[in-house]
């Protein structure tokens, strides 16, 4: 007589959702070698990261987040610049990069609270760049003033926020649009 499978828990991770975890993170990676050269360099990693979390969903998504970080943290170079080590995770823009895992937890949060509609991934999405932008000012003026001296918060969101918010509002757009045009099998 053959046993009856017992329904999945949405605890338990499938050989899938970990192949697409590790795909993710690789992507993160890569887009975070990308570099435009300006004043502030740009790269593609925040794109990534809300490609990750947009197409994969909250929980696989902040595991995709999380590895790259635990790569980052134990020297695998896929930082921006080819930078690796806790060195380049807890130096001055390291917040920023922490931050991510705070980006994917709340969109892990609110999109299991209130769903997957594009427009609550977008509002999802947004809050967490917030917290993401407010844990890693606060971080690097932390850092900052302890080495350097005093600094003003204006003078920190001028150098590491402000030039952000456009490229990372298109970056957000266009993660989203993927997301709604990317359909990953269902298990």
């Amino acid at each position: 007589m053959k046993k009856e499978a017992k329904p999945q828990s949405h605890k338990t991770f499938h050989a899938a959702d970990v192949a697409f975890i590790g795909i993710a993170a690789a992507i993160i990676a890569l887009c975070s070698w990308v570099s435009i050269p300006t004043a502030v360099p740009f790269t593609l990693q925040t794109f990534a990261v809300f490609a990750a979390l947009a197409i994969l969903g909250g929980r696989n998504g902040f595991f995709a987040v999380l590895t790259y970080l635990l790569l980052g943290a134990v020297g695998v170079p896929v930082f921006a610049g080819f930078k690796g080590g806790l060195t380049a995770l807890l130096g001055n823009t390291g917040g920023y990069l922490l931050g991510f895992l705070l980006l994917a937890a709340v969109y892990w949060l609110i999109t299991a609270l209130a769903g997957e509609k594009l427009y609550i991934k977008a509002i999802a999405l947004t809050a967490g760049l917030l917290l993401c932008y407010a844990f890693g000012t606060a971080w690097f003026m932390v850092l900052y003033i302890k080495s350097n001296g005093s600094v003003s918060l204006l003078t920190v969101l001028g150098r590491c926020v402000f030039p952000f918010l456009l490229p990372d509002a298109v970056k957000m757009a266009l993660a989203l649009f993927v997301s709604k045009k990317l359909r990953l099998p269902d298990k």
